[in-house]
């Protein structure tokens, strides 16, 4: 029977589909519950996992665009960075994925206008969200769970995850050795309860979304405080700078190099 054209592309469309729901299915669906409220989170254990050995720990934050309840949403970008073979034989690691309500976000920010000409107003001392809130009392449920290696903790996040990441920090500044926001930004002034860690910073100068100015705004003010800090930009990249971001050979052996 010779199949036509379009059926070998559902049939293919399905395939991929189910292959790629099943490689996400090794990211185990679990919730954290704190005073009455739910954080929904994926967590992918090493390859050959030891329940008695140290591992290190990364944290990834999403976008506003992977908001909700469902459990799954978060897995869009990033997900399959850390289901590679090769990354799991040679960058054995803990890896979390949370997941922030709709409506809701990891930091308190304020924005005005539109696309392309929106702006955003980051705060120096905001009242965490309540999924901040929760976020941090997930990672003390995980410390208390997992013989994570306190020395080798990151965390990294795109746009909405980007603020995410910085505001993280500055919350806890002695907590991770390591950071890499993508197409974020954050206060400037905060730059000094981000020294105790080393940063790696994406963005695309097209972006249009999250405009490339905050992540540099960011890198500049670091830079005076003697950050070891790393930015990449990205030409002619619009807001999906994670796509390159996530390519970078580098960016795993890096992050993994760093300790406190």
């Amino acid at each position: 029977m010779k199949l036509s054209t379009p059926l070998i592309l559902a049939i293919l469309l399905v395939y991929c589909g189910n292959t790629m729901a099943q490689n996400e299915d090794q990211y185990q669906k679990r919730y954290f519950e704190m005073n009455g409220d739910t954080l929904p989170y994926r967590i992918l254990l090493p390859k050959d996992y030891d329940a008695s050995k140290k591992y290190p720990f990364i944290l990834f934050l999403h976008g506003s665009g992977e908001r909700g309840n469902d459990n799954e949403a978060q897995l869009v970008h990033g997900s399959g960075l850390f289901l590679k073979e090769s990354v799991r034989e040679e960058h054995q690691a803990i890896v979390v994925f949370p997941q922030c309500k709709a409506n809701s976000s990891w930091s308190r920010l304020d924005v005005h206008g539109n696309i392309p000409n929106r702006q955003f107003i980051f705060y120096e001392d905001a009242d965490p969200t309540p999924d901040m809130l929760l976020l941090e009392g997930l990672l003390k449920q995980l410390r208390k769970t997992y013989k994570l290696d306190k020395k080798r903790l990151y965390v990294g996040g795109l746009s909405m995850g980007g603020f995410g990441t910085f505001e993280l920090v500055r919350r806890n500044p002695k907590m991770f050795a390591a950071a890499f926001p993508i197409c974020g930004g954050a206060n400037p002034n905060i730059s000094k309860q981000l020294r105790k860690l080393d940063w790696w910073v994406f963005h695309g100068d097209a972006d249009q979304v999250v405009p490339e100015k905050y992540s540099a705004e960011m890198v500049k003010a670091m830079k005076k405080e003697k950050i070891n800090v790393k930015y990449t930009v990205y030409p002619g990249v619009g807001h999906n700078s994670w796509d390159n971001a996530f390519a970078e050979p580098d960016l795993l052996p890096w992050l993994l190099s760093k300790s406190k």
